[in-house]
Order: C-alpha cells, then structure tokens, then sequence
C-alpha cells in the first residue's frame, strides 16, 4: 500500500501537468476528484468559487490573499476565455489602467461579452468580475495584453468616462504622455462622434504640454462639424509637463507620485539636523548593529539570537568548519547582513563627507544586495548568476493588494528612481520616499517597497537605503523594530494601494525620535 507522502507526490504530478502547460483557472474537469481534494486538504490548491481552483502554498494562512492576488489577472484571462472564447473585452475604464501598469484587482471587474450574463460572479477576497451582455468595440479598437482582451490606449481614452480624470489623475496623466500621436485617437473619436470627449481630451493633452495632439483633436473635430469645447477635465494642473517624445507609464507615474507625496512627508517629518561629527556618527552605526540586525531579520522571518549576531560580528562563524553554518538559513542571512551592514557603514561615511546620498545609494546598492547573499552563494545554496541584480520575472508581496510592476519597468525605473534621489534638496522626502518606492514588496521603505527590484532581499536593502538617506539628514541611525511589524507593513500597504504617505511619514518619524532617545 502506498503511503500518504507517494499518494500525495501523485496529485502533485498532476497538478504540476496543468502548471507546465500554463494553467493558472484549474477547472474541476481537469484533475480528478480524488487528486483534486488531496491538493485541497493540504494546501496546494484552493477553490476560488464552484467548479473553479488555483494553486496555492501550504503555508499560506487561513484567510491569505497571496495566492488569489498573485494569480488574479492570469485566472480572469483563462476563466473569462474559457466562458466567452473571443467574444469579450475588458471595459475602457479597466483596459486604460492595465495600459499604465494598474495591476492591483479591482473590487469588481467589468466585462463585455455578446453573451453575458448581466449578473456578478463573487470571487475571493471581496472581488467579483460582472460580464454585461453589450457589443463589443470594433476590431481596430481592440488589442491583448498580457492575455486579455482590452481596448487599444487610444480606444480606451476615447471611451473612458470623464469623472476618471477627476479620480485618476496619476494614472490618466500617464496614459496620455504614453501616446505616440494623435492619428488612432482623432479616428475613434471622430468615428464615434464623441465631440465632447474630444473637447476634455484636448485640454487634457494641452495641460501636460501635449500641445501638438490637443491641437489634432481641436481641429480634426471642427473640420468634421463638431463643435469641440476644449477644457481641461483634471481638478488640480499638472506637476509635470511631458512634451516631446512618449514617456513609460511606470516613469511617469514614479515621477507623479513623487511630486504628490512629498509634501505630505514634509508637513509631518521632523527637519534636519546640523552634519553630525563623523567619528562619533560611525560608531554609534557600529553600535546599532545588533539590535538592528535583530529587527531587521527577525522581521522578514528569520531566526537569529543574540548569540548568533555575536558569533558573526566577532568572526566566529566559519562555514568551512562548520557544516550547521554553511547549510544554516539563519547564520548564511546573519552573515550576509554583517557584510552587508559594513558596506551600508561605509556609504555613510560617503555621504558624512559631502557627497551626495542619493548619487552614493545609487553606486552603492547593488554592492549591498551582494553582500547580503554572497554566503548563500559560497555555501551553495544559491547560483552565482543570482547575485547578479534585479530581478527577471514576476513577484508577489503576501498579504498586500499591491503588485509590484513587470520586471521589465524596474529596468525603467529605477534610474529614475536614483534621479530623483539625487535631485531631492529635502532629506525627510529622501527617507521616506526612498524607503517606500524601492521595497514595497515584502517590507521595504517606501519607494522600494513600490518598485520591488528584487526577488528577495528589497525589505532589507531599504531600510539600509533609509538609513543612507537618514545620515544625510543627520539623524541617529533608525530601527524598524518587529515589535512595530504590523504597523509598519500596515502603513506601507496605506501607501502603496491608497496613496496616502502619512501614517508611512508617521511612523518612521516615531521610530527616528525613539532611535535618538537611545
């Protein structure tokens, strides 16, 4: 008789049968029923709703979105092909977002269908997709991304309600700096006879410096025998103006956000401190390091002891001898975050000298992401090639609604990123916004946290990027304590999936003033 472990390395198979072939919506018809609840009673795949399943981790706790929010767009794809074959598209409003890298779920996804059902269909975690049954857009209006059917940008923008300017500023500012020129745009808005879309279109475009296409509407629509009322539909200007040549949505969009956010940073970020004495400042990093190395990986999971600190701080941890230490998750991270911590130690003397923080954590970074996991890669653990930088596929940040952008747009990015670093004269806007921008993905400060620029690591790799930006300003090196885990990561998810930089600012502002008590 087979053992539990065999039955279940079967199912196991089967499961891995359907993934190799690019299933991510399993249909009950596809894996037999006995297989089907064994996958089911341990964790590896769940039931979105009746008949339908996607694959999930055992360790994924009761109630985890992870799974659901990682597999959405791919699940809705196969699941609304499946019902609708090629008779569906996405709405204009949906299709716009997805166009700019929207990619968190929304709480109901609109859908046309020549045979929908005019009636929702729950999903997990509070969302639904709702398929009307209405006509779709013409063939030339259409187009697939990444799977789904959806209307082409400049169909969308003919078609997008105009109240979507009023409530999605960022994100229809970029779409329109995405548009190569005005020729598909003025065809649809000219076929459908949508006048006064052309007027709000065009004071849109004008208002970004796209004079050229405002100009196309304007005219292509009065030659036509529209009347065309140019008007500017956004409630506040521009903070950018994107003449010239297209412009990637996720550097617009980084750029945008920036601007937006920083002024809340400042009106509730304390304000800098004078340059402090370089000596004393270098010791009192050395002297932060065990309770930050604590923190910070006890926050992302690891087991680490004082002893263990100790032991790696002091050079007693030797994997060549030792074999617990050259096969140890914990001592291999312990490790790597002392020889991490040193080069950090070392970007801070950098900037204490006059050099400016946001050029030296650009130089720097990638020296410290290598440290973290070059004993994982001596020990074996990991390839070589993974040392080699930012990451070359899609990641998920558990418990968080936000999904980090294509692999792709890091590559677009981050330089930008590491512009406006350097270009920020305010160093509270460099702490907070160059934490929550680069990590947010699994815990990082808030511009990583939004980029995620690696597979693992980014939480790590911002707080030490934080930390840069706070020696710039003059304040004692700042602990994010596991103690305050949830309000943290609580306070990124704020920012990241509502915009809203406060309790972020807030709380790092908490944790700078417990550090200088210290």
């Amino acid at each position: 008789m087979s053992t539990h472990a065999e039955r279940l390395a079967t199912s196991l198979e089967q499961l891995k049968a359907l993934q190799r072939q690019g299933v991510v919506a399993v249909r009950a018809r596809q894996i037999s029923r006995v297989h089907r609840e064994r996958l089911v009673r341990n964790g590896f795949l769940r039931e979105v709703f009746k008949g339908w399943y996607i694959s999930t981790r055992p360790e994924e706790t009761p109630g985890e979105s992870t799974a659901w929010y990682t597999a959405y767009w791919r699940f809705a794809a196969q699941y609304l092909e499946h019902r609708f074959g090629e008779r569906w598209c996405l709405g204009a409003e949906q299709s716009l977002l997805l166009h700019v890298g929207e990619r968190s779920p929304p709480p109901q996804l609109l859908v046309r269908a020549a045979t929908g059902s005019n009636k929702p269909t729950r999903w997990p975690h509070g969302t639904s997709v709702f398929d009307s049954r209405l006509a779709l857009p013409e063939a030339s209006q259409r187009t697939r991304l990444e799977g789904l059917r959806v209307y082409t940008l400049s169909a969308a923008l003919a078609h997008c309600p105009r109240a979507l300017f009023r409530d999605k500023p960022i994100e229809m500012r970029a779409a329109l700096a995405m548009l190569p020129d005005a020729t598909d745009l003025v065809r649809h808005v000219l076929d459908d006879g949508k006048s006064a879309a052309a007027g709000w279109l065009a004071g849109a475009f004008r208002s970004i410096g796209r004079a050229e296409i405002a100009e196309r509407l304007r005219d292509a629509g009065r030659s036509a025998g529209f009347t065309v009322r140019e008007e500017d539909p956004f409630v506040a200007p521009s903070p950018l103006r994107f003449a010239g040549r297209p412009v990637s949505p996720y550097v617009s969009r980084l750029q945008m956000q920036w601007r937006a956010l920083r002024t809340q940073v400042l009106e509730h970020f304390p304000a800098p401190l004078a340059r402090p004495d370089k000596a004393r400042y270098l010791q009192a990093v050395q002297d932060a390091y065990k309770a930050d190395a604590y923190h910070s990986l006890s926050i992302e999971g690891y087991q680490v002891s004082d002893a263990l600190i100790e032991r790696v701080r002091t050079g007693d941890w030797n994997p060549e001898r030792n074999e617990e230490d050259r096969r140890n998750r914990n001592a291999l991270a312990a490790r790597g975050y002392w020889q991490a911590f040193q080069r950090v130690a070392a970007s801070i003397e950098c900037v204490l000298e006059g050099a400016n923080a946001g050029e030296i954590a650009d130089r720097d970074h990638q020296s410290w992401y290598e440290e973290l996991f070059g004993p994982s890669v001596v020990a074996g653990i990991l390839k070589p090639g993974d040392l080699a930088g930012y990451r070359n596929g899609p990641v998920s940040i558990r418990r968080s609604l936000h999904v980090p952008p294509p692999h792709e747009a890091v590559r677009d990015m981050l330089p930008e990123f590491f512009a406006l670093l350097g270009a920020e004269p305010e160093p509270a806007v460099r702490v907070v916004l160059g934490h929550f921008f680069f990590v947010y993905a699994h815990l990082g400060h808030h511009l990583f946290v939004f980029i995620h620029p690696y597979f693992d690591g980014n939480g790590r790799v911002g707080r030490f990027l934080m930390n840069l930006m706070v020696a710039s300003g003059g304040w004692s090196w700042t602990l994010v304590t596991v103690q305050t885990r949830e309000a943290y990561m609580s306070a990124l998810e704020r920012a990241s999936v509502h915009h809203d930089i406060v309790p972020f600012t807030r709380y790092l502002a908490a944790r700078l003033e417990e550090s200088a008590r210290r």
